[in-house]
C-alpha cells in the first residue's frame, strides 16, 4: 500500500523555520514567504515538486522584492511610455530617493534648528534650469497642477480657452470636466480649428478669472486653422490683470533640436505666460510631479491656497526631482539624443548574437516615437531586431518582461527606448524565449 502524498508535503512551520526562507521573510515579509510557501505545498501534492526539493522551489517563487512591480525592458520605441512608467529615472535620482527615504531634512533648517521651507533645494535646481521664471511649485502631477489653478483664479469665475484645446488626453480623461470640477465656468472661444487674439478679447469680462493655453497633446489639427500664440495672447491680456496659464505638458525645459515644434517652459514664459504648467515625468525625465512655474505673487497665491496641502509631494519626489535636475543626463534625454547610426550598430551585433543561437532575427530599421503626448506626430529614426511574431507574447512573460510589438507579422524590439547597457540583458530574454 502506498503511502498517502498528502504525508509527504513539509509542514508550513517547519518550511517557514528554514534559515534561507527565515531570511527571505524577514526581507520580503513572512506573509510573501508564507503565501510562496502554500503554492509549492500545492506542487508537491501535484507531484511537479519532490519534497526534499521544497525549500528550493519556494526561493524561485518569491519576487524580487515584497512590491508586485516589475522591471521590464522597454523595447516599444515609445521613449515616454505611459503603461510602462513614463521616464526611467536616473541612477542619480534613484540614490537620491534612497537617501531620501528614512528620516530627513525635509522641512529642517539643521543651522537654527527650526522649521525651514519645504523642498527648497529642489524648488532652486528648477529656477536655475528655467530662468525665466521667479517662483515655482511642485504638485504631485500635471493635472493637479491644473486643478489648483483652476481652483484658485476660476472657483465660481470664468476659465477662457480655446475650443480646439478642450482635448481628451487619454483613458478617458478629460481637461474640461477637470477644470469644471473645480468650480470653474468654461468660456471657450473659437472654433474647433480656429481661433483669434479678437476671440479671447472679446471674452474678457469682470467674471474672468484666467486665461488658459492648453496644449493639444495627443494630436494635431491641420488645414484651414488658426491658433493664437502665446505671444499673441499676452499682448490680448496686458494691462488687464487677467493672469495668462500655459500648460505646455511634456515638461521640456528649453527647445530641443530633435523636438523642434514642442513648447518648452523657458521660451513660454519669455513670450509672456504668467505660469507655465507641466508634467516632471516626461521629457524632463524625472519623477511623476506637476510643475508650476512663474511670476512670483501667482506662484505664492497657489502655494497658501487649502488644496495646495493635498497636492504637494513627498520628501522622495523632492529629492529625486533635484537630482534630475542637477545631476547627470538622464535616460529619456540620452534615449531622445541617441544616434541612429549607433542604434543600426547596436541592432546588427544583437540580431548576429541572436542568429548565431539559432534564431531568426534582422536588424531593421524602424521609427520611435516620444510619446506622453510629446511631439505627437514627430517620428525619430530608430533601429531593431525583429523576431518571428510569436516572440511577442512569450517576451512579455519573460525574465525580466520585454514589451516590444508586432508589425507586418514580425516582432520588433525598438533600441530608441533601450537603454544600451540593457543589451545583454535583452538579448538573454531573447534567448531564453527560444530555448523553452
Amino acid at each position: 500500500m502506498s503511502e498517502d502524498p498528502r504525508r509527504l508535503v513539509p509542514r508550513t512551520d517547519t518550511l517557514l523555520a528554514d534559515p534561507q526562507l527565515a531570511d527571505a521573510g524577514a526581507r520580503l515579509g513572512r506573509g510573501v514567504v508564507k503565501s510562496a510557501v502554500q503554492r509549492v505545498q500545492q506542487r508537491i501534492r501535484d507531484g511537479e515538486v519532490a519534497p526534499p526539493d521544497a525549500v528550493d522551489a519556494v526561493l524561485a517563487a518569491l519576487p524580487a522584492t515584497a512590491g508586485s512591480l516589475q522591471p521590464v525592458l522597454n523595447a516599444t520605441g515609445v521613449v515616454v511610455h505611459t503603461n510602462l512608467g513614463r521616464a526611467p529615472l536616473s541612477p542619480a535620482a534613484v540614490e537620491a530617493i534612497t537617501a531620501a527615504a528614512g528620516t530627513t531634512d525635509v522641512e529642517l533648517d539643521l543651522g537654527t534648528g527650526r522649521r525651514g521651507p519645504r523642498g527648497e533645494a529642489a524648488l532652486a535646481a528648477l529656477l536655475e534650469a528655467v530662468p525665466a521664471a521667479e517662483a515655482a511649485l511642485v504638485v504631485n502631477n500635471c493635472a493637479a497642477a491644473l486643478a489648483l489653478v483652476a481652483t484658485a483664479f476660476g472657483q465660481g469665475r470664468e476659465l477662457v480657452l480655446a475650443r480646439g484645446e478642450l482635448v481628451e488626453i487619454g483613458d478617458g480623461f478629460r481637461i474640461p470636466d477637470l477644470l469644471e470640477s473645480t468650480g470653474a465656468r468654461l468660456h471657450e472661444v473659437g472654433t474647433t480649428n480656429r481661433v483669434t487674439p479678437a476671440d479671447y478679447r472679446g471674452a474678457l469680462g469682470p467674471q474672468t478669472g484666467a486665461v488658459l493655453k492648453v496644449h493639444p497633446s495627443n494630436f494635431v489639427v491641420r488645414g484651414f486653422t488658426r491658433a493664437v500664440e502665446v505671444r499673441e495672447l499676452a499682448a490680448v491680456l496686458a494691462g488687464t490683470g487677467v493672469p495668462l496659464v500655459a500648460d505646455v505638458g511634456s515638461g521640456l525645459l528649453r527647445r530641443h533640436p530633435a523636438l523642434p515644434d514642442e513648447p518648452d517652459l523657458q521660451s513660454t514664459l519669455a513670450a509672456g505666460a504668467d505660469l507655465v504648467l507641466a508634467s516632471g515625468d516626461k521629457l524632463l525625465g524625472g519623477p511623476q510631479a506637476g510643475l508650476v512655474l512663474g511670476r512670483a505673487d501667482l506662484v505664492q497665491r497657489l502655494r497658501r491656497h487649502p488644496l495646495y496641502r493635498a497636492l504637494r509631494v513627498d520628501k522622495t519626489i523632492l529629492a529625486a526631482l533635484e537630482a534630475t535636475l542637477r545631476g547627470p543626463v538622464p535616460p529619456v534625454q540620452e534615449m531622445l539624443a541617441a544616434d541612429v547610426v549607433t542604434l543600426r550598430e547596436r541592432a546588427r551585433a544583437l540580431a548576429d548574437r541572436l542568429t548565431a543561437g539559432g534564431l531568426d532575427a534582422q536588424a531593421v530599421d524602424a521609427s520611435a516615437r516620444v510619446g506622453g503626448g510629446g511631439a505627437p506626430e514627430h517620428l525619430l529614426p530608430s533601429a531593431a531586431v525583429s523576431l518571428p511574431a510569436s516572440f511577442a507574447g512569450a517576451l512579455r512573460r519573460a525574465t525580466p518582461p520585454v514589451v516590444g510589438y508586432v508589425e507586418d507579422d514580425r516582432t520588433l524590439l525598438n533600441l530608441r527606448s533601450v537603454p544600451s547597457s540593457a543589451d545583454e540583458t535583452l538579448a538573454a530574454a531573447v534567448l531564453g524565449v527560444a530555448a523553452e
